[in-house]
């Protein structure tokens, strides 16, 4: 079966619950996992940066893997996500991560360093063959400071066999068009923007990466199912009470944004690790009035 198949929809990109005194809190991640798969997402994606992902040891992203695939325990595939700078680093992580149990590793392209277009291939192709797993690539150019232009990834899916898809979110519509225009029938290709899910699911994306979805899974869910049945008049109706939300969850930072709806819906604590912090207090205000709507 393709990622195309296995992939399509809602993936959520998990949101790491920590305690008061900033431990993993393993008790809520259960309580979060169990709200998704029972709101009806299709897939999980683990250790993705919305999970705070720079600010976890080795050991802690280890722990949450294995967590993560117990309590799951196969109702759901499980993306994994394993990204950074530091290619050799990547590579040895790839090697030594328990990955029989994941569907798919999801790989941001690497932040800071700003390679060239030729060093975002090469970086890939080194990753894809070193991977037990078909690796998705991100493009997420607002985190990375280096867009990945469609001729790259048109490169990577046409001459790189174990790379099977990419998650999207460089915002920019025609680089989208261009991809869903050129790239191979049986390549996946998901939005990571949660305001551009609908607009590029009709354009013919096949589903989308969220954040929002930790916190409305079942709202979003049905919302890109609908998409993907061509009922966007359905759609428009769940997604457009979601915009606001949306506008909510970015306007300072990710996933603070986000973790206030959930902390406000009692998942999980309202606490992240630095340099994130907490909402303003203006902010969260704004979280609270939404949520009694």
């Amino acid at each position: 079966m393709s990622l195309r198949t296995q992939l399509q929809g809602t993936g959520v990109a998990l949101i790491t619950p920590f305690t008061a005194d900033l431990k993993v809190d393993f008790d809520a991640l259960g309580k979060v996992i169990d709200a998704m798969i029972g709101g009806g997402v299709e897939y999980l994606v683990s250790l993705g940066t919305t999970g705070e992902t720079p600010t976890l040891d080795k050991q802690e992203k280890l722990d949450i893997l294995h967590y993560t695939f117990e309590k799951t325990a196969g109702r759901v595939p499980v993306v994994v996500g394993i990204g950074g700078n530091n290619t050799a680093s990547l590579v040895d992580d790839l090697q030594h991560y328990p990955l029989e149990k994941a569907t798919a590793v999801l790989s941001a392209s690497p932040s800071y360093n700003k390679p060239s277009q030729e060093g975002i291939f090469q970086h890939y192709k080194v990753l894809a063959e070193a991977s037990p797993k078909p690796i998705l690539l991100y493009n997420v150019p607002g985190r990375t400071g280096r867009n990945m232009t469609a001729e790259t990834t048109l490169r990577l899916a046409q001459e790189v066999p174990n790379i099977a898809g990419m998650k999207e979110a460089s915002g920019d519509m025609a680089q989208c068009m261009q991809l869903l225009r050129d790239l191979p029938e049986d390549f996946l290709l998901v939005s990571g923007d949660d305001a551009l899910g609908l607009p590029l699911i009709a354009c013919g994306m096949m589903g989308v990466i969220s954040v929002a979805a930790n916190a409305f899974p079942k709202q979003f869910s049905d919302m890109v199912r609908l998409c993907l049945k061509g009922d966007f008049a359905g759609a428009k109706k769940l997604n457009d009470p979601l915009i606001d939300a949306y506008d909510l969850m970015f306007a300072e930072n990710n996933p603070s944004g986000v973790k206030a709806f959930m902390a406000e819906q009692g998942l999980i604590k309202n606490t992240v690790r630095l340099p994130i912090v907490p909402l303003s207090a203006g902010l969260h205000a704004k979280v609270k009035a939404y949520k009694s709507k």
